[in-house]
């Protein structure tokens, strides 16, 4: 294979799903061995919400939440902070490899007012179940948690009401049609698309060498952020998003991408298993009301802003001026949820049990479990896609009949 096929295979055409999330599935199994944490975004976006507000004098550091998740250092000193500065640095190379990157504009200030509420609601309904898309579905469920379980029902179910509220007319935009009087050949920019590549190709580097050199210094942080390149790369290029995955199944019964998330969690679940057997304790949350309500918060909040965490990353790069908004929204939402957190924790989170299904039904017990649901998700995804164009197949039929 020449430089340029390999270039226009893997560089600058999409990925296909499936392939691209099993192996976001195996490396989040690997960035939980190697680093003892799971690939998380919201926990801290939230932190980035408290050092916003210690830079206006508030003290977030005293509130309960802060004390659970740590606002100690700067990104740069935390795990966390590492990886998700790499998901964007990985997200803006392969963004600009394929000449993806152009500055998009929301159309209308309803869209933006989406972006702002869904952002926000999606970051206060994840911040309470303690976790979001990525810390349920591709480490939680793979870790044994309960909660993740108790998340991911919870986020379909409110996906569902936001699909529904979604197609009101409020937010039925209309849409402009412009005349022209012969079609219009595309423009291709060939040399925009070359100074683009190779300036995603420096960014690649440049921060690939800086990743490693940290590892010299500090292992786990230097990792984090090689993890966090290779995340950005694939969610970007395989177009990954959760919101998608859940809104595009009420709506127009496509599977394609909940298939994909399901395989991943199965390829995740046996990578972290063996890493449990060998010591490594898996993050147990607690099994509340928190998980149901931040489950349907989140499901519902995403498809309203039209995008989930890795959605709204991998597109604000692209130069969506739409998820900058998501964003912010969830950064603010996130940060509230820190404010409240206090006042509502003993009553919906912290006096129940933190339940892990491995200590539950034993080691190959919960595994075999863990395998029996996801194969049952994967059957009712199956069913829905079946019923939903039987459903359409036959309303298709009545109308003509009718006519």
């Amino acid at each position: 294979m020449t430089w340029q096929d390999f270039k226009m295979q893997y560089l600058v055409r999409f990925w296909a799903p499936v392939p691209a999330v099993i192996a976001a599935g195996v490396l989040s199994a690997y960035y939980f061995g190697i680093t003892g944490t799971f690939w998380a975004v919201t926990g801290e976006f939230t932190r980035w919400g408290g050092h916003a507000l210690q830079l206006f004098g508030f003290h977030p550091e005293t509130w309960g939440y802060f004390k659970v998740i740590h606002l100690e250092g700067t990104p740069l000193d935390r795990v966390d902070g590492m990886m998700i500065i790499g998901m964007f640095a990985g997200c803006l190379s392969a963004a600009l490899w394929a000449n993806n990157v152009k500055l998009r504009m929301p159309h209308h200030r309803v869209r933006i007012a989406q972006a702002v509420l869904g952002g926000l609601i999606a970051g206060f309904g994840a911040r309470l179940a303690m976790g979001c898309n990525l810390a349920a579905f591709f480490t939680g469920i793979p870790q044994f948690s309960l909660h993740a379980w108790l998340f991911a029902l919870a986020t379909a179910a409110g996906s569902w009401f936001g699909a529904r509220v979604t197609m009101l007319p409020v937010f039925r935009i209309p849409v402009k049609l412009q005349k022209v009087n012969a079609p219009q050949p595309l423009q291709q920019r060939e040399d925009q698309a070359r100074r683009r590549f190779r300036l995603g190709m420096l960014i690649f580097a440049a921060f690939t060498l800086w990743a490693l050199a940290r590892t010299f210094s500090m292992p786990k942080l230097g990792l984090a952020a090689l993890f966090g390149l290779a995340f950005g790369l694939i969610i970007e290029r395989a177009q990954v998003c959760f919101t998608s995955a859940f809104r595009d199944l009420w709506l127009t019964g496509r599977t394609q991408m909940a298939k994909a998330i399901i395989a991943g969690m199965a390829v995740s679940v046996i990578g972290v298993y063996s890493y449990v057997q060998l010591g490594v304790p898996p993050k147990i949350l607690w099994a509340g009301p928190n998980a149901v309500i931040g489950g349907v918060l989140f499901g519902f909040g995403i498809v309203l802003a039209g995008g989930c965490e890795t959605g709204w990353m991998y597109r604000a790069v692209e130069g969506q001026v739409h998820y900058w908004w998501v964003g912010l929204g969830n950064i603010v939402g996130a940060t509230l949820l820190a404010a409240w957190w206090d006042d509502i924790a003993p009553a919906v989170a912290t006096d129940y049990a933190k339940v892990n299904l491995l200590a539950v039904f034993g080691p190959q017990g919960g595994l075999v479990l863990t395998y029996g649901m996801l194969a049952l998700a994967m059957l009712a995804v199956m069913w829905w896609e079946k019923r939903f164009f039987a459903d359409k197949a036959q309303a298709a039929r009545f109308s003509k009949e009718a006519a």
